[in-house]
């Protein structure tokens, strides 16, 4: 007889199995939305951007520390997948009110910063555009899987 939690862990998994070899749920979502028109090189740039705001902010969202069968250690990572989506200018920029409007956690990559070389001139960069202006070409988010839905209303799973 297996049994399940009755409610969700702590660290945001729906509910897991007694038995190890379950697989784990989560009640949240990672989610990264790219604008489509970017080369592939800036995609995997911006996506480990972005990304990397999320795990600074939401400590929640990362695991436990790797090892090797010969002890050598390795940094953790996420707990759960990172889904990436892409989308219209359009698509970005409705998402990026939606996400406002839910005060969900969130990072934003705007073009400007493809011209840029560090963190400081990159905060710059953004601080210097009214919010309604940005010119999104990427945008993490975090939180319950419903409410990262609605954020991402009209993307696509990238290819």
């Amino acid at each position: 007889m297996q049994r399940t939690y009755k409610t969700p862990p702590r660290d945001g998994r729906q509910s897991r199995s007694m038995n190890d070899a379950e697989p784990i749920r989560f009640d949240t979502k990672i989610a990264v939305l790219l604008r489509e028109d970017l080369e592939t090189w800036q995609r995997l740039n911006v996506t480990a951007f972005l990304v990397s705001g999320l795990s600074t902010q939401v400590p929640e969202v990362i695991g436990e520390p790797y090892e090797d069968a010969d002890g050598v250690p390795y940094l953790p990572m996420f707990r759960q997948p990172v889904l990436v989506f892409e989308g219209t200018k359009e698509t970005l920029t409705q998402a990026h009110a939606r996400v406002l409007s839910r005060s969900l956690p969130r990072a934003v990559f705007t073009s400007d910063l493809f011209a840029t070389g560090n963190d400081r001139d990159n905060r710059a960069a953004v601080r210097a555009v009214p919010t309604a202006e940005l010119d999104l070409v990427g945008l993490a988010v975090y939180g319950p899987k419903n409410a990262v839905d609605k954020v991402l209303k009209g993307a696509r799973m990238h290819p």
